[in-house]
């Protein structure tokens, strides 16, 4: 097996051509390259560094790729294309590679392939490091096609955004959404609150702050693994996103409460949740795999949760033991995932009739769900994603076929301009959080 930073190389080729071939999921096979190419941490963190940056700007390359090469990068060979993205990204996003180690490294690899382009890869890489600081103009700016190239989503998506939002608007959308974003963790409250785990933090040498969004999360500024920060091991805090935690904070569980986390893996709401109620009360939380519900189960035994029990279930299937025995009943619902995609570029390149079945999909989830929440309880419906069509029509289209419900607002944190009557809808670009909907809804019959 290669080794050192050409290992990381080989390994990125790997992950990229199973991504490109299986569908793969970039995440999981990257733990499975590192562990195939024998890769230590910081190769490792190399090749997960190559993966996403080729995942999140693969247009952009090919366009650049294209400008320098006698033959069209829709036009080459699929591994020889992912060679050059490689080599590309080096030379345009990682300042600390030098130039010779990327071409070269790109060259050997041609070299290793058995492909007789090692001349075309190295002319084409080089001159795209000589024109570094004056590549090309993109064609059509101001258009779907421009952000299209500039920021590698499908122009589907960019048709989408720029009709929700404007071509300003979805350009701030999708720069965001190539932005590395923050690693941000609630605070078990049974330890404290988020200024004190700020201070913790800082006494550390970690800087960090308390996120404007939510006031349970807290914002880390510098790089690094959750498990490396102070009080991980001692269960003072737990991995989640801002507008996951406000959305919790929104349905406002108390001590007593009996809680259904009815999609919950990884479990981060019902952790929350156990938190706010003081470890006092019951949490069902759910999932259909039953491997997944086995995290929920090492994090609720990590932060001294006892209060949570797991157990495999459908959401979309009835189960009437269940029906009007919540007080709350949370729905994080299988989505498109449009607003995390900072964090899963590869979201970006699901294919599009998967996503426009989702709704049925949500809506069935919410028609069983429902029958699981008391008279005068709530049902929060939610997602990660900023599409209408998996948010306010969903919700929609359940109130109409339930008038026994109704959206109650929510108070959200003074400055933000999410004035609701039930909805809210976050955008990275605006709350430096993940792209959220959160719809509270009231049972009163």
């Amino acid at each position: 097996m290669a080794n050192g930073t050409a290992g990381a190389r080989e390994a990125a080729l790997y992950v990229l051509a199973r991504c490109r071939r299986f569908d793969a999921w970039s995440q999981q096979t990257i733990q499975t390259a590192a562990e195939k190419f024998s890769l230590d941490e910081r190769d490792t963190a190399l090749c997960t560094k190559l993966c996403l940056d080729v995942l999140q700007n693969a247009a952009l390359c090919d366009y650049y790729i294209g400008c320098y090469s006698s033959v069209p990068a829709a036009k080459l060979e699929p591994n020889l294309l992912d060679i050059l993205r490689l080599g590309v990204c080096q030379l345009l996003f990682m300042d600390k590679i030098p130039v010779s180690a990327a071409v070269n490294e790109a060259v050997e690899q041609t070299k290793r392939s058995g492909s007789r382009a090692a001349g075309l890869v190295n002319a084409v890489l080089r001159r795209v490091a000589e024109n570094r600081e004056n590549l090309p103009e993109i064609p059509n700016i101001g258009t779907v096609q421009e952000l299209s190239v500039r920021f590698s989503h499908p122009l589907w998506l960019c048709e989408r955004m720029v009709s929700e939002l404007g071509y300003d608007g979805a350009h701030a959308f999708f720069a965001a959404s190539n932005r590395a974003p923050q690693l941000t963790v609630s605070v078990n409250t049974r330890y404290g609150d988020a200024p004190s785990l700020v201070e913790r933090f800082s006494s550390a040498g970690v800087r960090a702050h308390v996120s404007e969004l939510s006031s349970v999360s807290v914002c880390v500024e510098d790089k690094g693994s959750a498990a490396a920060l102070p009080g991980f091991a001692a269960g003072e805090f737990f991995v989640q996103d801002a507008a996951a935690a406000m959305s919790v904070l929104c349905a406002a569980p108390k001590k007593g409460m009996r809680v259904l986390d009815a999609c919950s893996a990884p479990g981060g709401k019902s952790l929350l949740c156990a938190s706010l109620m003081e470890n006092d009360g019951e949490i069902l939380a759910c999932d259909l795999h039953e491997k997944k519900l086995r995290l929920v189960e090492e994090n609720a035994e990590r932060l001294g949760f006892s209060i949570i029990r797991t157990a495999p279930m459908d959401a979309s299937k009835p189960y009437e033991a269940l029906r009007g025995s919540f007080d709350l009943v949370i729905a994080d619902v299988p989505c498109s995932g449009m607003g995390v995609i900072r964090k899963k570029p590869d979201i970006r390149y699901k294919p599009l009739d998967a996503i426009e079945r989702l709704p049925a999909v949500q809506t069935a989830i919410l028609e069983n769900v429902c029958r699981y929440v008391r008279p005068g309880g709530t049902l929060l419906y939610s997602t990660c994603t900023v599409r209408k069509e998996e948010n306010e029509d969903v919700a929609r289209t359940f109130l109409l076929a339930h008038p026994e419900f109704s959206p109650e607002p929510f108070a959200v944190p003074a400055g933000l301009d999410l004035k609701n009557g039930g909805y809210a809808t976050l955008l990275p670009q605006k709350h430096a959080a993940d792209g959220f909907f959160i719809c509270k809804l009231r049972r009163h019959a």
